[in-house]
């Protein structure tokens, strides 16, 4: 009697079903974990497509942890700022700038990258704060560069943008903003207006966060003095806005230049 074959215990097909899951179920590391260099809650309105960091490093790139680094402007950068937040006057060398680039969750839980453009001189506590934001899930709606607003803090404002480099004037007046020096970042912005009181009369920016400018109300992605996002500036030595007297400007945390 002719012995039978062993058969297989799995066909191909079986086989390679078992496979996929089985990989599926691996953890991927953050560059593959599904982060994209847009958020999926994209709103359309920017005016311009953000990008990503060149795939080729600057040479002075400091990556403080895997998705958070940052480097001098390369060429390409400073071609997508110039004439709009690196407008026409600017007193800033681009040597002074970073690129920054960051990790973060957005408002459905889900890990996006940012880009930031800074003051050298923060840049290594930009990396830092927003890493432990990162860690802990703290929500931010979206990290673009307001060169994707055409430069207008407004319209960024409105979009709920958080940002920081944008050589301009502080709002009504004829004084350069932080921001004119990459000091200064605004965070959530939508959800923590900047209110002042021209002739005794309460203004709010962006006009759409007026529903927000009441900081006795509970709502989410609200800064007060309890907040993580405070903490972590504040234990950096950044200044908060809503501590200011005369205006409140909850959105934004700012450094003075160094001295040298």
């Amino acid at each position: 009697m002719k012995k039978r074959k062993n058969q297989a215990l799995l066909s191909p097909a079986s086989a390679f079903v078992l496979c996929l899951l089985f990989c599926a179920a691996l953890p991927l590391p953050l560059s593959a974990a599904g982060i994209q260099g847009t958020d999926a809650s994209d709103s359309g309105r920017g005016s311009r497509t953000s990008g990503t960091a060149a795939a080729v490093p600057q040479a002075d790139r400091v990556t403080y942890q895997e998705g958070f680094f940052y480097e001098s402007l390369s060429e390409e950068i400073k071609a997508r700022i110039t004439g709009i937040s690196y407008g026409e006057g600017c007193i800033v060398p681009y040597e002074d700038l970073r690129y920054l680039h960051v990790l973060y969750i957005d408002f459905q839980g889900l890990p996006q990258a940012g880009e930031i453009i800074c003051n050298k001189a923060i840049a290594q506590d930009l990396a830092e704060i927003f890493y432990e934001l990162y860690l802990a899930e703290y929500p931010i709606e979206r990290i673009r560069l307001i060169d994707e607003y055409d430069g207008d803090d407004t319209v960024s404002m409105e979009d709920n943008n958080t940002s920081c480099f944008n050589y301009r004037v502080v709002d009504g007046t004829s004084s350069l903003s932080k921001h004119a020096y990459g000091m200064a970042i605004d965070i959530n912005p939508l959800y923590n207006p900047y209110v002042t009181y021209p002739k005794g009369k309460r203004r709010v920016s962006p006009a759409a966060g007026a529903v927000y400018a009441d900081r006795n109300k509970d709502f989410p992605y609200k800064i007060d003095k309890n907040d993580l996002c405070y903490q972590l500036f504040t234990e950096h030595g950044f200044t908060w806005g809503g501590s200011w007297k005369t205006m409140k400007d909850y959105q934004h945390f700012q450094k003075s230049l160094p001295e040298n």
